[in-house]
């Protein structure tokens, strides 16, 4: 089969479209024929060998991939060939074939498969920062930042789901745009952050800020937090790890929160399902629409990743095998 071949931890450009073996369905795993690989920020990173794991090489990126099962292990008690599937693989996605375990493959009928990818990183990252980590309440002030990223999108159709009023924060006029049409109370730049945010909420400060930008944009809304407030780490695609005066979070009385959405997803399974089960929900009645800008050939993953990483990217990229 095709894929997409990280050889050694290199700058993008060195990754290989090339020939693997065709994966097997052992045990309790499933072969899917990919029709879509989700792209998210963190292939980027791993491919570098610049995230928190480190994969023995070669290996073949992308953590999400949907499409049809294509056989099954003797274990499957649940999924038949032909079935129309999304997983959270971990590594394999961006190839033409992808083996998963039964657990963590989704039936998704006849929706989009870009579309379901989507749902799976960017809108359950999301939804987990928001309902597990943040707890986030109906009227309280949610504050996006790289708002019109895939997570940023997710995070402002989510919060509005759970009844927050939304301040997005993006970059460009033209994103901007795009975070008001996906439900946005209202869009602002990163110039001056602080005062816009206390301006916009009456002087109280954000409840929840989601934060997966980093760097001077973290400094500034930790200190437009409001009494009780929740700060979400989420990443740092600014490409700066910020140092937060924990002072701050002493007298202004508010919490610091890590979201590692992928750790969530082992270690507690049960909780995980439920939240895919309720975005599978939201979908379907319409509540949920993920924002795909575009869809690309396999081949091209090296220049996808490169734009991702570059903050160049609206919403989700898949790519097309």
């Amino acid at each position: 089969m095709k894929a997409i071949i990280c050889n050694e931890f290199a700058p993008l450009e060195n990754l290989e479209y090339g020939d693997m073996p065709d994966p097997q369905a052992g045990d309790d795993r499933v072969v899917i024929r990919v029709e879509a690989a989700g792209v998210n920020y963190p292939d980027g990173l791993l491919v570098q060998g610049l995230y928190q794991s480190r994969p023995e090489h070669p290996f073949v990126p992308g953590m999400e991939a949907a499409g049809v099962v294509e056989s099954v292990g003797p274990g499957v008690a649940g999924l038949h060939p032909g079935d129309r599937v999304a997983t959270i693989c971990g590594l394999g996605g961006y190839a033409e074939k992808v083996t998963a375990p039964e657990a963590r493959v989704f039936p998704i009928g006849d929706m989009d498969a870009a579309e379901a990818c989507a749902l799976l990183v960017a809108f359950g990252t999301s939804h987990h920062a928001l309902k597990q980590r943040a707890r986030l309440k109906k009227g309280e002030t949610l504050v996006v930042l790289g708002a019109a990223g895939a997570t940023g999108i997710a995070a402002i159709q989510i919060g509005r789901i759970m009844g927050a009023r939304v301040i997005a924060v993006a970059s460009t006029e033209e994103k901007r745009a795009i975070c008001t049409e996906n439900g946005a109370d209202a869009a602002i730049g990163y110039d001056d952050l602080k005062d816009r945010i206390k301006e916009l909420t009456g002087g109280k400060g954000a409840d929840v800020v989601y934060d997966p930008v980093g760097g001077a944009a973290f400094d500034a809304c930790s200190r437009a937090m409001a009494r009780n407030g929740r700060l979400l780490v989420i990443g740092f695609a600014s490409g700066e790890i910020p140092k937060l005066p924990v002072n701050l979070a002493l007298v202004k009385e508010y919490s610091v929160v890590g979201v590692f959405w992928g750790n969530f997803t082992r270690a507690e399974p049960q909780v995980y399902a439920g939240n895919m089960a309720e975005l599978l929900g939201w979908y379907r009645q319409g509540l949920v629409t993920p924002l795909i800008e575009g869809r690309y050939p396999l081949k091209d993953a090296a220049a996808v990743l490169a734009r991702v990483l570059g903050r160049g990217a609206v919403g989700k990229i898949a790519l097309i095998p």
